[in-house]
């Protein structure tokens, strides 16, 4: 006779395998399992002593004893196994530092944080197209999958870090920092008084880099106690600079040039890297001073000028 139900057969007991608790591109505290030949053995914490990690004796900054708990970076070698290492970021989660770029691609950068290997910043978390060398303002953050990463996303952290200059500069003082950031209306630096600097489009000759260190003239305090700066230079500075571009120009050009107040604004803005305003201001002394002459749409060195138009009878 047969029951509704059949006896099922017994199934063997299946084990799961603990899955691993440790990634990549993190920073754990593991306990000495063991000590080997080549180093020291960490335990993973998977019941598995195929899954200690080691910690080479090239990869220790102190020696380690069994039962021991390190603090270590987790990283691939080249092999693809997790290995690991003592030499352990030198900032925390969450927090800001000027950081080195060591390496680019195509998906982002790596920089150094201090630790055994270079930590990824993905391209979404980029300010600009830093390069291999340049310094840049930088936080630390753990990505969804778990991994240490970095981004140049770092606005919300700079205003908590700054400090007010209500009090402290004034207009016409000059301050130094990094760029960290652009919008649309212009560049914003953090400068080495930990003061935030706007710097607007208008006030920049030529762009500088995200990340780059610069020295910008304080034009306005704000209430709220950030800054407002301008790396155009005093107009009295600029006019002096401007005109001796100019008569560097002229002198490798045998003492003229086929550009005056009458040239367009964009051939002004590629040769001398100036406004036409400008161009026309430096022109403009040097005439007054006598040291050069315009005709016909041509700038003349005064005594190129004076060479070539002796009259015939002092020839």
């Amino acid at each position: 006779m047969t029951t509704e139900k059949q006896a099922q057969p017994a199934q063997p007991e299946q084990t799961t395998r603990p899955r691993r608790k440790y990634g990549p591109s993190s920073v754990a505290t593991l306990r000495v399992a063991r000590l080997g030949e080549m180093g020291a053995f960490l335990d993973a914490g998977t019941g598995d002593t195929h899954d200690d990690i080691l910690l080479h004796k090239l990869q220790q900054t102190a020696p380690v004893q069994v039962g021991d708990e390190v603090k270590v970076f987790l990283y691939l070698d080249p092999k693809r196994r997790l290995t690991a290492s003592m030499r352990v970021p030198r900032m925390e989660e969450g927090q800001i530092a000027r950081l080195k770029v060591i390496n680019v691609s195509r998906d982002g950068a790596f920089v150094d944080v201090g630790a055994e290997r270079g930590i990824f910043m993905p391209y979404a978390g980029m300010r600009g197209r830093p390069q291999i060398g340049e310094t840049v303002w930088a936080k630390l953050y753990t990505d969804k999958s778990g991994r240490l990463a970095v981004t140049m996303e770092v606005e919300d952290e700079m205003r908590r870090a700054s400090q007010s200059a209500l009090g402290h500069a004034h207009k016409g003082d000059l301050v130094t920092g990094a760029i960290y950031n652009y919008t649309d209306a212009g560049a914003f630096l953090f400068s080495e008084e930990r003061y935030i600097v706007f710097i607007a489009n208008k006030e920049i000759e030529t762009r500088p880099r995200v990340g780059e260190v610069v020295t910008a003239r304080v034009t306005y305090v704000r209430p709220d106690g950030r800054l407002n700066a301008s790396l155009r230079q005093i107009k009295e500075q600029a006019l002096v600079s401007d005109a001796e571009a100019i008569l560097t120009l002229l002198a490798g050009r045998k003492g003229r040039m086929p550009y005056s107040d009458k040239t367009s604004p964009e051939v002004i803005r590629d040769k001398f890297h100036i406004s036409k305003a400008a161009f026309k201001r430096a022109l403009g002394h040097l005439l007054k001073q006598g040291r050069i002459v315009e005709h016909d749409g041509w700038t003349w060195l005064r005594e190129t000028w004076d060479a070539q138009n002796v009259p015939q009878e002092n020839k």
